[in-house]
């Protein structure tokens, strides 16, 4: 099951959202199905070749947060929950059940599988469960968008060497997901020296500057030492990463779960992520045989580059949906963007209906929330802004802002100075589809008396800026599960400190209350009408400009079979290619 919360997404256009179907583009001849005939049961063997625009921002299982990381380290780790692919129903992994809840949904049980082992050979037991429970409520630990998701955890216990029990201090009704869904980590590999062994889960609650030196000296180990060189009980090792050209994934030949009924299996026998931050070259890439999937085709890509016979007969194309949104994120604290006016005003000034015509081709929807499209959450009926350059023009009057110099500038005396409508986009290098909305909207502003910015930099120190609320504006994605939504990692107040995900400095108390309130509430219409009250409030003070739930284009080599859209996206891990059309040497990594 993939970690808790939302996920930083860098792809064509920083963006996507989610559905629950989707479509092949399938070319018009028999002869696009390479040995579909000899296909018989999937067998293991060969490799597949995945484009990725950038490097992941690292490779620690908890205090990575980018979506290139989160799909890497799905392969390496696991839980005790997991998620059907097709129904999203909890289901056991390293859990021999679903655990037993009490009455008062404050305690869980989970009971440990007995044949579970690490990477290394070493058997997985309650002492590594308690140890990664530890490590994520550990304040020293730089998670704080995951620790969210476990505020309510107060204690854990082993009850013997496989049987846990976790004890909340009120419900959540996320809880059984969430405990569900901890990523599982080796103690004696990420704590050698077993230094967290005396602290108990209510004594990281206390003020981390009150912290005996042990969990100080582990907290500082493991958020330095453990960012290149991931180790789990998952069905792919990890082989290596060479910064900016690729990272290796090989097949575990003693996986755990080889053979075991109600284990997914896996096949290919490797995974290698080739590292190209340009698309245009990607595609070449891919149509002269050195990549075997794009995941995110642009769209003049999808409607210019890919629709010959040749290609067809090569490679099938896959539109849909996944969990994710785009929006521009305007940094709150910034003098200019604090005013809700000024927010909504370029909300007017953003045609989001052209761009998606011109920009996407029309591959999307527009959205007007943070919640996932498809879900019974999204309210439908919030006003969704159109392109009213008037509109906006008086919404700047009424803020202050007019062009009292001449200049053809906008301008405003802020705390006693004159600051003209002047601020820079910060944009991750590669993205050039995302770039292109940037260049659209500045042209737009510029016309209107603002001006824009636009500075391209690497994907990791793009990330860090965000993190660290070091730029103006910034036009990005969340990805999120397609399962329930919960909205406090991104929105409540309490996570715009200490690097949180927050990171627009968004601040409403009313927010909060509804986000804490939900959190609550077991009742799925109650949850509903919270998230309705919550999106109005989001919708009329415009702290992102929502843009687009768009369709993933997506190309997969022919020879692959298995090849499923799932609520979620794609899931590589299924995949398989008939030994007749297997294309690499089938080498994997002995123990």
């Amino acid at each position: 099951m993939k970690r808790a919360g939302r996920c930083l997404v860098l792809s064509g256009l920083l963006l996507v959202a989610a559905c629950e179907k989707g479509e092949r583009v399938a070319a018009d001849n028999a002869a696009s199905q390479p040995a579909a005939a000899q296909a018989g049961p999937p067998t293991t063997g060969d490799w597949l070749i995945n484009h990725s625009l950038s490097d992941p921002e690292q490779l620690n299982p908890l205090t990575s947060n980018d979506g290139t990381a989160s799909e890497i380290l799905g392969y390496i780790f696991e839980s005790l929950l997991t998620r059907d692919p097709r129904t999203l129903e909890l289901r056991p992994l390293i859990a021999e059940s679903r655990p037993a809840i009490s009455q008062d949904k404050l305690i869980y049980t989970f009971k440990i599988r007995r044949d579970v082992h690490f990477q290394d050979g070493r058997p997985l037991t309650g002492e590594d469960v308690l140890f990664s429970v530890k490590a994520i409520k550990c304040p020293l630990v730089n998670a704080p968008f995951l620790r969210v998701y476990y505020n309510s955890v107060v204690d854990a216990q082993l009850l013997d060497k496989y049987t846990i029990r976790f004890v909340t201090k009120e419900p959540y009704f996320l809880n059984e997901s969430q405990l569900g869904g901890i990523t599982i980590l080796p103690r004696h590999y990420y704590d050698p020296e077993n230094l967290l062994k005396d602290a108990a889960v209510r004594d990281l609650l206390r003020d981390p500057s009150q912290l005996p030196e042990n969990v100080k000296n582990f907290a500082a180990n493991f958020n330095e030492n453990y960012s290149r060189n991931p180790m789990g009980s998952g069905p792919y090792k990890f082989l290596g990463w060479r910064t900016g050209q690729d990272l290796d994934l090989v097949r575990d030949v003693n996986y755990w779960g080889k053979g075991k009924v109600g284990i997914d299996q896996v096949y290919l026998d490797r995974v290698k992520y080739r590292i190209i931050n340009n698309q245009d070259a990607a595609l070449v890439t891919l149509k002269s045989g050195g990549l075997d999937l794009i995941d995110r085709l642009t769209p003049v890509q999808h409607m210019r580059g890919t629709g010959s016979e040749r290609f067809n007969r090569q490679f099938q194309k896959l539109l849909y949906f996944t969990p994710f949104y785009s929006y521009i994120g305007w940094n709150n604290n910034h003098p200019i963007f604090k005013d809700k006016r000024v927010r909504q005003a370029l909300s007017y000034l953003t045609n989001r209906r052209q761009i998606l015509k011109t920009v996407l081709f029309g591959l999307g929807e527009l959205v007007d929330g943070p919640i996932y499209f498809f879900r019974p959450e999204y309210d439908k009926s919030l006003h969704s802004y159109p392109y009213d350059p008037k509109k906006a023009m008086d919404l700047l009057a009424q803020a202050g802002w007019k062009d009292t110099d001449g200049d053809g500038i906008l301008d405003k005396v802020i705390d006693g100075k004159t600051i003209p409508f002047r601020f820079e986009f910060k944009s991750p290098s590669g993205a050039s589809t995302g770039k292109s909305v940037v260049l659209v909207l500045q042209d737009e502003l510029k016309r209107h008396g603002i001006t824009a910015t636009i500075r391209e930099i690497d994907w990791t120190i793009f990330l860090d800026d965000v993190k660290n609320h070091k730029f103006d504006a910034v036009v990005m994605a969340w990805g999120m599960p397609a399962s329930e939504p919960d909205e406090y990692q991104v929105w409540h107040s309490s996570q715009a400190a200490n690097r949180g995900s927050n990171h627009i400095s968004y601040k409403n108390g009313r927010v909060d209350k509804i986000l804490e309130d939900y959190r609550r509430e077991f009742d799925p219409k109650k949850r509903v009408e919270l998230y309705r009250e919550f999106q109005k409030i989001l919708n009329q003070e415009q702290p992102y400009t929502f843009l687009f739930a768009s369709k993933f284009v997506s190309v997969v080599h022919r020879r692959f079979r298995g090849v499923e859209i799932y609520p979620a996206g794609l899931k590589p891990q299924d995949w398989w290619v008939p030994p007749s059309a297997q294309r690499y040497a089938s080498k994997v990594m002995a123990p």
